[in-house]
């Protein structure tokens, strides 16, 4: 197994080092990809290439949302040889002590993906929280299984492999419906989803790249393009369904 990390970044370059800087002690590439930024947030971006010698860039040249540049990051870690990636956000709301046990936790199931889901601060908009449920139910449905806890958090390590897999074969969303789509397919393909805990704060002055109708509409968008797949691998599904309870009964 070879690890290595991949941040998409975008309007978040200023954020951009001190994540970078917690990570640099596992001594594991890291593909950093600049999603169409500014002059300004490119320069945040060349600074930390220069400061740590581990970090490689892939730039694309316009914004083009966190699934295009996850799909680029994943398929340079697969030109280096890294087999599993752990995905994680450059706006340093994800908990990065929780690094080192994700990792041991792929070592011990490296077919799995290890999938986070946010224990919450107090400065958590509501809305988010509750509309995350929401979310998750229907996960829920396309899935017809509870297998998934959160599909939104951009915390998990991916194995590389099958990620390619679906890259090639299959159609994911390339901006907020990203984190349910991938998620979704890689349920679909019975790749194990193990679910860890993660802390996400929300600092009061960060920056949210999220724009509220515009990403609901893609994401319901997304839902949809779901259901219609889950319908047509629903005998699969079922069987697996069934399959999957009558293991529990025997045991």
């Amino acid at each position: 197994m070879k690890f290595g990390f991949v941040i998409p970044v975008y309007n978040h370059g200023s954020t951009l080092e001190a994540v970078v800087s917690n990570l640099d002690k596992y001594n594991f590439p890291m593909i950093v990809v600049d999603d169409g930024n500014d002059l300004k947030n490119k320069e945040y971006i060349s600074q930390v290439a220069k400061k740590f010698p581990s970090v490689t860039v892939v730039t694309l040249k316009k914004n083009s949302g966190k699934g295009k540049a996850m799909g680029f990051g994943i398929r340079e870690a697969e030109k280096m040889g890294i087999t599993h990636v752990l995905q994680i956000d450059s706006d340093g709301q994800h908990d990065v002590e929780r690094v080192g046990y994700f990792i041991e936790k792929s070592k011990q199931n490296p077919e799995a993906l290890i999938c986070g889901y946010p224990e919450y601060d107090e400065n958590a908009p509501k809305k988010r929280v509750n509309g995350r449920k929401i979310a998750n139910g229907w996960v829920h449905i396309v899935t017809l299984s509870n297998q998934i806890k959160d599909a939104l958090i951009g915390f998990r390590i991916y194995p590389v492999k099958p990620y390619i897999q679906i890259l090639n074969h299959a159609i994911i969303d390339s901006r907020m419906g990203y984190d349910i789509d991938i998620l979704v397919h890689f349920s679909w393909k019975n790749i194990p989803i193990i679910n860890e805990a993660v802390k996400v704060s929300y600092p009061k002055d960060g920056i949210s790249n999220f724009r509220m109708f515009e990403d609901n509409i893609r994401i319901a968008l997304t839902y949809t393009r779901l259901c219609v797949g889950m319908i047509i691998r629903l005998p699969v599904l079922l069987f697996r369904k069934i399959k999957n309870l009558q293991n529990k009964k025997d045991s």
